[in-house]
C-alpha cells in the first residue's frame, strides 16, 4: 500500500489542481469571475456555484394546467366529425350530437340502424367508446385509461412549453418539474418580480389566420344569429371592436418556425414571423387568392390585427403591427416562438424569497460549514497528531473538490445542499479515522512504522469502502425518488462521498507515504 507508482502521484496531483482552479472562481468577486469566463471560454472556466432559490432569493409558482379544457375541446372537435359522418350516411337525429357532461350524446331517428351507426362512430372515433342506449340514443366517451394518457401528454408538452419560454426570458438555473398529476413547480432564482412570468404563463399562445366572412356582415350576425361555420370575436385591444370571421383556420401558430420583436416601416413596434415550408404554402396560397379580404390574426380568442389583404404574401414570412409597445412585441414573439399551451394554466401558489433572506441563509450555512470544519480540524490534530494534520490538509482538498465539480457541472447548490456538505467533512476524516487506529493497533502490537501502515491501509480498506458505497446508494435513492431540497442534498452528498473516498485513500495516503520516505521513522507520532 505504500508503493506509490509515478502515474498514481500525477493523476492525484492533476486532480487536486483542477478542484483548486474550479473552486477558486467562488472567493473572488462575480465581476472578476464573468471576466475570467470571457478570456477563457474553455472547459466552464471561471464559473461560480448556482445558487438555489433559498439562497440566490427569487420566486415561486405552482401552476395547475386545466387537463379537463383539453378534453372539451377535443370533444367539441369530434362533434363535427359524428354529424359529418351521419350526414354522409343520411341519416336523422334529434337531438343533435352534443357534449354532456364528458361525453357526446345524441339520438338517430331510426333505431333500426342502430348498430350501422354504432360502426360508423367507431371507425370515425377510433379512441372513444361508444356505448348504444334505448331508442337509438348514443354516447361517445373516452375511456378512463384514454383520459389519463391525454391529461398526461398534456402535463408533459405544458412543462415543455413552460421550460421554453421561461428559458427564452433568460432566467438562470430555473427548477420547472412535475408535480402530481396536474401541477407544475416552478422555481425561478434571481427573479425577485413573478408579473412578467406569470403573464407569459397565463397566455395560452393559439394563435390561427381567419377570414373575415364574406357572406355575412357583423350586423347581420348579432341581430339574426351567427351563421353556421362563422364566430364573432373581439379585438384585443378595444372590445368594443368584433369581427364575424370564418371559422375554418387558413393557418395555426403550430407552423410558425421563428418569431422575432421589429419594427414596421413607420418605425413602429411590430412582430415579424416566419412559416415552416407546408405554412409558407398555405399562407401565399390564401392571400394570393384573396386580395381585398381582411385577414384576422386571432391570439387566444382575441383579434390582435386584421389587415386587409394588399397583394399575395409570399416567402412564408409576414409581419404583426397593431398599437404594440416594445415589450409587448417582446412578450409576444417569445410566446410565439416557444408555441401554444395545450391547456390553460392556473397559479394556485405563489411565494417570494427575498434576496436578504437568501443572504441570511448563506451566511448560516458558511457559519455553519466553518465551524464544522475547524471542529473536524481540531479533533484531527488532537487526537492523531501529525496524521491528524495531514488528514486535514487533505480534507482542505476535498472542499476544493466539492465545490470545484459543483461549479463545473453547474448543479444548484441549496440551503440542504450545505448541510449535505456539513456532512461530508465528517464523513471525510471517518475513513482516516478507521485507518489510523488500524495503523495505531499495528505499532501497539510492535510492528515496525512501514509494515503498520501497510497492514492499517489493507485491513481498513474494504470496511471504508463497504460504508461509503452503502451511503452512496442511500444518496442515489433520494436524487432519483426525491425532489426540490432532499434532491439537492443527495447531490451534494453524493459528491461528497466520491470526492471524500477519493481524498481519504489517495491524498492522505500520499502525504503519509512522502513523509516517511523522507523521515524514515523509528516510531510513528500517533
Amino acid at each position: 500500500m505504500l508503493f506509490f507508482p509515478t502515474w498514481k502521484k500525477a493523476m492525484v496531483i492533476v486532480v487536486c489542481a483542477l478542484g483548486v482552479i474550479y473552486a477558486a472562481p467562488n472567493f473572488v468577486a462575480k465581476e472578476t469571475a464573468e471576466s475570467i469566463q470571457t478570456a477563457l471560454p474553455y472547459f466552464g472556466l471561471g464559473s461560480q456555484v448556482s445558487l438555489g432559490l433559498d439562497l440566490q432569493g427569487g420566486s415561486y409558482l405552482l401552476v395547475q394546467v386545466q387537463g379537463d379544457e383539453v378534453i372539451a375541446e377535443r370533444l367539441d372537435s369530434t362533434i363535427d366529425v359524428v354529424r359529418r359522418t351521419l350526414r354522409d350516411a343520411k341519416l336523422g337525429y334529434k337531438p343533435p350530437p352534443h357534449v354532456e357532461g364528458a361525453a357526446i350524446k345524441f339520438r338517430i331517428l331510426d333505431p333500426a340502424r342502430a348498430d350501422e351507426v354504432a360502426g360508423l362512430m367507431r371507425g370515425a372515433a377510433s379512441d372513444m367508446v361508444v356505448e348504444v342506449g334505448e331508442g337509438g340514443s348514443f354516447s361517445l366517451s373516452y375511456s378512463e385509461q384514454e383520459t389519463t394518457a391525454i391529461l398526461n401528454r398534456t402535463l408533459e408538452q405544458s412543462i415543455e412549453i413552460v421550460r421554453r419560454r421561461i428559458d427564452q426570458t433568460g432566467t438562470k438555473e430555473p427548477l420547472i418539474q412535475r408535480q402530481g398529476s396536474d401541477r407544475i413547480l416552478i422555481q425561478l432564482p434571481g427573479v425577485d418580480d413573478p408579473e412578467a412570468i406569470k403573464d407569459l404563463l397565463k397566455a395560452t399562445a393559439k394563435m390561427t389566420f381567419q377570414f373575415q366572412s364574406k357572406t355575412s356582415t357583423l350586423e347581420e350576425a348579432l341581430s339574426r344569429g351567427v351563421p353556421p361555420g362563422q364566430e364573432i370575436v373581439e379585438s384585443k385591444g378595444n372590445p368594443q371592436i368584433k369581427y364575424l370571421l370564418e371559422k375554418r383556420v387558413i393557418v395555426g401558430g403550430e407552423s410558425l418556425v421563428d418569431a422575432q420583436s421589429t419594427f414596421d416601416q413607420n418605425n413602429q413596434p411590430a412582430v415579424s414571423f416566419r412559416f415552416d415550408g407546408a405554412g409558407g404554402q398555405k399562407f401565399a396560397t390564401a392571400t394570393q387568392n384573396n386580395v381585398g379580404r381582411i385577414f384576422a390574426i386571432v391570439l387566444d380568442g382575441k383579434v390582435i390585427s386584421a389587415p386587409v389583404i394588399r397583394s399575395a404574401i409570399v416567402g412564408g414570412s409576414g409581419q404583426i403591427t397593431g398599437n404594440f409597445t416594445s415589450t409587448e412585441t417582446r412578450d409576444l414573439s417569445i410566446l410565439l416562438r416557444a408555441g401554444a399551451l395545450p391547456a390553460p394554466l392556473i397559479v394556485i401558489e405563489e411565494r417570494t424569497v427575498g434576496p436578504g433572506l437568501g443572504q441570511d441563509s448563506i451566511d448560516a450555512g458558511q457559519f455553519a460549514s466553518i465551524l464544522g470544519l475547524v471542529l473536524v480540524v481540531a479533533f484531527m490534530v488532537a487526537a492523531y497528531g501529525l496524521f491528524g494534520s495531514l488528514a486535514d490538509i487533505a480534507l482542505a482538498f476535498n472542499a476544493a473538490l466539492i465545490l470545484g465539480v459543483l461549479s463545473f457541472t453547474q448543479a444548484t447548490l441549496t440551503l440542504p445542499g450545505i448541510a449535505g456538505i456539513v456532512l461530508t467533512f465528517g464523513m471525510a476524516v471517518d475513513a482516516n479515522v478507521l485507518i489510523f487506529e488500524r495503523i495505531r493497533e499495528e505499532a501497539l502490537a510492535g510492528r515496525t512504522p512501514v509494515n503498520a501502515i501497510d497492514a492499517g491501509y489493507k485491513r481498513a480498506i474494504t470496511t471504508i469502502i463497504d460504508a461509503n458505497l452503502t451511503t452512496f446508494i442511500a444518496a442515489l435513492v433520494l436524487f432519483i425518488f426525491g425532489s426540490g431540497p432532499v434532491k439537492g442534498f443527495s447531490v451534494t452528498l453524493m459528491i461528497g462521498i466520491a470526492s471524500s473516498m477519493f481524498t481519504a485513500i489517495m491524498v492522505t495516503r500520499l502525504l503519509i507515504v512522502i513523509w516517511v520516505r523522507r523521515r524514515r521513522p523509528a516510531e510513528l507520532p500517533i
